[in-house]
């Protein structure tokens, strides 16, 4: 049976952002500041759907 202090738990939410999950030392950070990777975008452009459908950015997929 569920009590007062069990719904209230399923109720919180909790934000969290890519800076808070990811240390400042992590390697993805340090290959985030050396390298521009805005050179995938025209490479890929072609690819896109002409539909527009919502895609994983592929920087990030990358």
């Amino acid at each position: 049976m569920m009590t007062k202090n069990q719904i209230n738990e399923r109720e919180q939410m909790e934000m969290l952002t890519i800076e808070k999950l990811v240390p400042h030392d992590h390697l993805v950070r340090k290959l985030d500041a050396a390298i521009d990777f805005s050179f995938i975008y025209p490479l890929v452009e072609d690819l896109y759907s002409v539909f527009r459908r919502p895609s994983i950015d592929l920087v990030v997929l990358i």
